[in-house]
């Protein structure tokens, strides 16, 4: 990830030293009604992703996790606060739910699943320890470069897992390499491994495939693949018994890595459009191609629009002019075409335009005593907060 803020220097310090230094409130696009035969639960997590809670609250309820709708997924290492919704539970049950690092904050009911998406923005609160010396200045000035010409809008290393590699898989899956999605998924240990994991990691490596899945336990999308792999010696039908909620996690980390591309290509003109441009319109969401420059630049030069990239897909519309040459050449280096997510299509991952850049709002830097900074913001949906951190910071540690 570059920095648009390159030229100025950061604040130094460290997060997420504890999980209460990054707090996240979720702002919903819609509070439930009250009815409804889908019960809405605002929790309160700690120390756990959002699948993990999803995964807990399912087994709660006796229900496999696809059934538990959120709203967007929030980092482990925080103290967070989202809706999840679940279909045909007893609220009296929800209501006297313990499950650790899991408070049940507020049941109601509504008349539909919560789904990825459905949420208006996400405020932020982040502490952040052992500043430089003028850390309070050097924060100020980049956030004032951040509100005129926008954040970039990287997919942050939290979509590709704690292994990095959720994009190599996603792209073994849409190019049908069953052999090496599995390899990456089983196989080949990296130091984020637990030692188990690790364990059975090499031992699929080693081809003792029932060795290795003596050592699995606990790892039950790994197991569900190597099981199958196991029954059936074909690698093909074992990736596709991979969860479908999985699948699209990989796929997805593909699509951003491939967006990723794109930006980084574009980042010292983020806050222009170009002829050829699909620009996105804040606030409805839609884009329309760029031809006549002299009457959109203004508009970007506003906010009111932003260049946009692809999330490629089989149905994904490419630009054109200049931002059209460099969307191809990316995808040129790739070996991939939009076309090739035919074979994911079940997954409806039809493509999408991305901006290039998104609004911070409510931004303000206060001293938390010490060497200490505490940043707040409110980013719309889908942005990482971990992209304005390392700008301010410029640290490795975000």
């Amino acid at each position: 990830m570059k920095y648009l803020t390159a030229d100025l220097p950061g604040t130094g310090g460290r997060i997420k030293e504890r999980p209460e230094d990054f707090r996240v409130t979720e702002m919903p696009l819609y509070k439930p009604s009250g009815e409804g035969d889908h019960l809405y639960l605002f929790i309160e997590k700690t120390g756990l992703g959002s699948l993990e809670a999803a995964d807990a609250i399912a087994q709660a309820f006796g229900k496999p996790r696809h059934l538990v709708g959120i709203a967007g997924l929030k980092d482990a290492q925080a103290v967070t606060r989202q809706w999840m919704s679940l279909e045909h539970v007893d609220s009296a049950k929800a209501e006297g739910l313990q499950l650790e690092g899991i408070k049940i904050l507020e049941v109601s009911r509504h008349r539909n699943k919560l789904k990825i998406g459905h949420l208006a923005a996400n405020r932020f609160e982040i502490r952040i320890r052992g500043c430089r010396p003028g850390a309070g200045e050097a924060a100020a000035r980049i956030l004032d470069v951040l509100r005129t010409k926008g954040v970039p809008n990287w997919f942050d290393y939290q979509r590709f897992g704690r292994r990095a590699d959720n994009h190599l898989l996603g792209r073994a899956l849409v190019l049908g390499q069953y052999k090496e999605f599995c390899d990456e998924f089983l196989g080949r240990p990296s130091p984020s491994d637990s030692r188990r994991l690790s364990e059975a990691r090499r031992l699929y490596d080693k081809g003792d495939w029932e060795g290795a899945r003596a050592f699995m336990a606990g790892q039950t999308d790994q197991l569900r693949v190597l099981s199958e792999l196991i029954r059936t010696k074909n690698p093909e039908r074992a990736a596709r018994n991979l969860p479908r909620q999985l699948a699209k996690l990989f796929i997805g980390a593909f699509q951003s890595s491939l967006f990723n591309k794109v930006l980084a290509r574009r980042l010292d003109s983020l806050d222009r459009v170009e002829p050829g441009d699909y620009a996105y319109i804040h606030g409805r969401g839609a884009v329309f191609l760029v031809e006549d420059i002299e009457k959109e630049a203004p508009r970007a030069a506003r906010f009111e629009i932003s260049p946009s990239g692809p999330i490629v897909g089989h149905r994904v519309t490419l630009a054109t002019g200049r931002p059209g040459e460099i969307e191809h050449a990316v995808l040129a280096e790739e070996g991939i075409t939009p076309e090739v997510f035919e074979r994911v299509k079940a997954l409806r991952l039809r493509g999408d335009r991305r901006p290039l850049r998104f609004p911070m709002s409510d931004a303000r830097i206060d001293s938390a005593g010490g060497d200490d900074l505490l940043l707040s913001f409110t980013l719309p949906p889908g942005s990482y907060a971990t992209v304005v951190l390392a700008e301010i910071t410029k640290t490795e540690t975000v």
